[in-house]
């Protein structure tokens, strides 16, 4: 769950959620969508650059799910919700990669946020085509 002095900051043109600033002591430190630190303790106009300069673009790259037994399974980012409507916990859903196939089956994976070690960037080659 997101923490109460955690301050929501917006890329100034669209006003899309890039992250939060907390505050570390006379600091303030500059947190990802996932909930994970980006920063150490900066001034707070180094902290929104900080959030500023990493974008969303991350979130767009080839993840990898890794899962017990088995190859780390390729998949993209489909959401990205710190809390529910509701004020239930958020989530992190990401979809197996379907390399730009559109008529390809996929599959949804719902993880809790902040997610867990298992889904990270994926490395240069890994994973293929779930269909192939």
């Amino acid at each position: 769950m997101l923490a109460d002095d955690w301050i929501p900051h917006r890329r100034p043109e669209d006003r899309e959620l890039l992250g939060w600033i907390r505050p570390q002591g006379e600091r303030w430190v500059a947190v990802s969508l996932f909930g994970a630190d980006v920063s150490e303790p900066l001034e707070w106009t180094d902290a929104e650059e900080a959030l500023e300069a990493r974008g969303l673009s991350w979130l767009a790259e080839p993840w990898a799910l890794e899962r017990d037994g088995e190859e780390p399974l390729r998949v993209r980012i489909v959401e990205v919700s710190p809390t529910a409507p509701n004020g239930s916990p958020g989530r992190v859903v990401v979809k197996t990669e379907d390399f730009g196939a559109i008529d390809v089956p996929y599959t949804l994976y719902e993880l809790p946020w902040p997610p867990p070690a298992s889904l990270r960037p994926a490395r240069a080659g890994e994973g293929t085509a779930p269909w192939g």
